[in-house]
């Protein structure tokens, strides 16, 4: 029943089953290791999908900056009021591109309220 440590000795059969078990264990991590470069590798990945969004929301902010401060450069050397013109309006491309990506992001529901959002 036991070797000089007193430890039982393995049987034959548990080794065997101890085997088939692991073996199928492989076989299972193997599928599921396979769906997961399957899934991972389509081009609708979940990283292609943050970084396109990432993206955007970068875009969409720049953007808004950018426009501010062209038109308060314009609006200066129009009315000759540099350099407020295109502060207020550098702030107000500012604001409107946080807007933007709040709306990109979901984070604040985009165009004005609804019927149903009316009680």
């Amino acid at each position: 029943m036991g070797d000089r440590d007193g430890k039982p000795d393995p049987s034959g059969s548990e080794d065997a089953a101890l085997a088939a078990r692991l073996h199928a264990l492989d076989r299972r991590l193997d599928a599921e290791r396979a769906a997961r470069r399957r899934q991972m590798s389509g081009p609708s990945s979940p990283t292609r999908q943050n970084m396109a969004l990432a993206l955007r929301l970068a875009a969409d902010f720049i953007a808004g900056v950018v426009l501010g401060a062209a038109l308060g450069w314009g609006v200066d050397r129009w009315l000759g009021t540099s350099p407020w013109g295109l502060i207020v309006f550098l702030l107000l491309g500012f604001a409107a591109g946080v807007l933007s990506v709040l709306r990109s992001a979901g984070q604040i529901r985009p165009g004005p309220p609804g019927p149903e959002d009316r009680r």
